[in-house]
């Protein structure tokens, strides 16, 4: 049985890469509308955009689909749904899934199994995905985010580098090909959060290590949270981040070679 959770959409216009990405037009429709479309289908308790800015508000509200306007101040997704949960007045053990509104690809399965995880795992604060790295590009790429768990399934460490370094095939520079006996893992940036532990992150400062890698979840390992990490044998299809991403999402969409 699928536990009962919610999805929030954290999207914001100023993307320095792609500026007013929500509202990019993908095969006919913005791309938010994309994404709120996929999350409606993945039953959810609730799904919910959460913006500082009224043009997205505006498009979301003409598709009927619920907004919760937000401060400008928040410098990351997290700390912007933080501001949802306390003026929705979420509580306790309630699962909040953080479905970026740059992922109209995610397998429509997926947030409910990601809060089963989290369900399942009571020590667990916080639960997220990763895949199976298979090429040396990808594990070098700083780009690519790495994880490192424990036998749990639990993250132990999060890194841009290349983790888990491998001293004998790595020590004299870049291998050609990864060593076989070496599970590498690509971290997969959705998340469920019970809400009390989201609540208590966006109250943290930043840590060192955050600031180090540019990686918000490292706040909640060095504060003591487990985070849960379920293997998918293959990525979701990618986010959007740039021109060529959109071009690749229309093609896709459009069935164009």
């Amino acid at each position: 049985m699928v536990a009962p959770f919610r999805i929030l959409i954290p999207a914001r216009y100023g993307s320095s890469r792609l500026p007013g990405k929500p509202l990019r037009i993908v095969a006919g429709k913005p791309l938010i509308q994309r994404v709120l479309e996929r999350a409606t289908e993945c039953g959810a308790q609730e799904v919910l955009v959460a913006t500082d800015d009224p043009r997205i508000a505006e498009t979301v509200q003409a598709l009927n689909g619920q907004v919760c306007m937000t401060g400008t101040q928040h410098a990351t997704g997290t700390d912007r749904l933080a501001e949802v949960a306390r003026e929705r007045a979420y509580i306790g053990d309630e699962i909040l899934v953080n479905l970026q509104g740059d992922e109209p690809g995610i397998p429509a399965d997926l947030p409910g199994r990601l809060a089963t995880a989290l369900s399942e795992h009571p020590s667990a604060g916080i639960a997220t995905l990763a895949t199976p790295i298979r090429n040396v590009d990808d594990l070098f790429d700083p780009n690519i985010v790495k994880v490192v768990c424990d036998g749990q399934g639990l993250a132990r460490y999060f890194s841009r580098a290349p983790i888990p370094w491998v001293r004998d095939s790595f020590g004299a520079g870049r291998p050609d090909a990864l060593p076989s006996d070496v599970v590498f893992l690509r971290h997969i940036g959705i998340y469920a959060y019970r809400c009390h532990t989201l609540k208590k992150m966006a109250s943290w400062p930043q840590s060192a290590l955050e600031g180090a890698e540019a990686l918000e979840q490292l706040r909640a390992l060095e504060q003591g949270v487990d985070i849960h990490v379920s293997v998918l044998p293959e990525a979701p299809a990618p986010g959007v981040d740039t021109e060529e991403d959109l071009v690749r999402l229309e093609q896709y969409l459009t069935g164009a070679a």
